[in-house]
């Protein structure tokens, strides 16, 4: 009852505060057609990786708001955030939701 991802602390209030992710580089340029390729191809695949479909429809939704809108969809979906950038989440059950930068944010050489 007392760790920091209980209920209990969630009721407090006690979310991490979500930031945006630091610029990344990918490992070539790429354009902005390609980013969304990737994009849903994960997306489209994601449930495969574990957890629950819920938890993954909302982490893409946060994914594609605004930082306020991100904060208050993870709260209302139960997603436990261990990086403020999003990259890994866990749900109330325990499962683990890792999220590439990709899918959060443009890299610095898209063309």
């Amino acid at each position: 009852m007392g760790c920091s991802g209980s209920s209990q602390a969630k009721a407090d209030g006690d979310f991490k505060k979500i930031q945006k992710p630091k610029p990344w580089k990918h490992t070539e340029p790429i354009t902005r057609t390609q980013l969304m390729q990737m994009r849903d191809e994960f997306w489209d695949t994601a449930p495969h990786y574990g957890g629950q479909k819920e938890i993954w429809d909302a982490l893409r939704a946060a994914a594609e708001a605004d930082l306020t809108l991100a904060q208050t969809i993870v709260e209302s979906a139960g997603v436990i955030v261990q990086s403020a950038d999003l990259t890994i989440c866990y749900d109330e059950r325990g499962a683990r939701y890792e999220l590439p930068k990709y899918v959060l944010s443009e890299p610095t050489n898209l063309i």
